[in-house]
């Protein structure tokens, strides 16, 4: 089976957070759409329920191929490079990205929060990265973006603990934590979560909820002002579902956002980022702030 055959038939549009949305300036967002195309193709084969894990890394490097320019090796590798080539920009982000998809299928289990994150450096952080340097966006904003980038990366697992490990026997949840509580893995298989394993999940809630207090400055920092739009939509809707979570138990629970939900939170969200702007604007003016004599 091919990648395609592998596909899962998920599109952007099905994903917990924005992906090249109108915010976006309307240019850049087929360069976006071509990097998720090709990540999604990635996750698609990674958490594929039935293939062998050779033949997943098989297809991994299949993808590679493409993203480096070899012809007829991955109709999504290949479109990425082309992007990447018409706009000058790095194919360093989408290598990242596999090196994750690869993990996945060779790696189950997650020993602590330092090897979590790790993971995420390598799932989570080079999304956000690749689309700063689309935008031109300095590299001194990556900090901000990662913290970001690895709590939507966390909230994602903790939303999905129990379907990850009934379908792939795969766990994000670190081992230390679970052990602390004197919990097993085998915890995520019961039908409601124990008062332990609440315990766990709100306090990782909790942990990812200080990465987004670190990436709080994150919008307001970035020039573009669309894209800083858009970061405050992610944010907000990041800052609510870690809220959830410390709140409801995710094997029994929806934890994820209706659409008036979503909408209200993005209003919200790019709403502030955008009086803030405002505010700076005219508070930088000449005169605004002088004394009246």
């Amino acid at each position: 089976m091919t990648a395609g055959e592998l596909s899962s038939g998920k599109g952007h549009r099905d994903e917990n957070f924005p992906v090249a949305s109108r915010l976006v300036r309307a240019e850049l967002r087929p360069t976006i759409l071509a990097f998720y195309r090709f990540a999604r193709a990635a996750d698609d084969v990674a958490d594929h329920p039935t293939a062998a894990a050779e033949h997943k890394l098989g297809e991994l490097d299949r993808l590679e191929a493409g993203l480096r320019g070899e012809a007829g090796a991955s109709s999504e590798g290949e479109a990425l490079h082309a992007a990447l080539q018409a706009r000058g920009l790095t194919d360093r982000h989408a290598l990242d990205l596999l090196e994750a998809f690869r993990r996945d299928v060779t790696k189950r289990r997650y020993a602590d929060w330092a090897d979590l994150m790790d993971y995420c450096r390598y799932s989570a952080s080079p999304v956000g990265r690749f689309v700063l340097d689309l935008h031109g966006e300095a590299a001194a904003l990556w900090p901000l973006n990662d913290a970001l980038c690895n709590a939507l990366q966390v909230i994602n697992h903790l939303q999905d603990c129990a379907k990850d490990y009934r379908d792939l026997d795969r766990v994000y949840i670190p081992l230390d934590v679970l052990d602390a509580q004197g919990l097993t893995v085998e915890a995520l298989a019961e039908r409601h979560a124990t008062p332990k394993l609440r315990d766990v999940i709100t306090g990782l809630a909790r942990r990812t909820a200080t990465l987004l207090d670190q990436s709080r400055p994150f919008a307001d920092r970035i020039a573009d002002r669309r894209l800083a739009l858009e970061v405050g939509v992610i944010q907000a809707l990041a800052d609510s579902l870690v809220h959830r979570l410390e709140r409801r138990d995710p094997l029994s629970e929806r934890v994820h956002h209706h659409a008036v939900e979503a909408a209200g939170l993005a209003l919200r969200g790019s709403l502030g980022v955008a009086l803030r702007r405002l505010g700076r604007m005219f508070g930088s003016q000449p005169g605004l702030h002088g004394s009246q004599g």
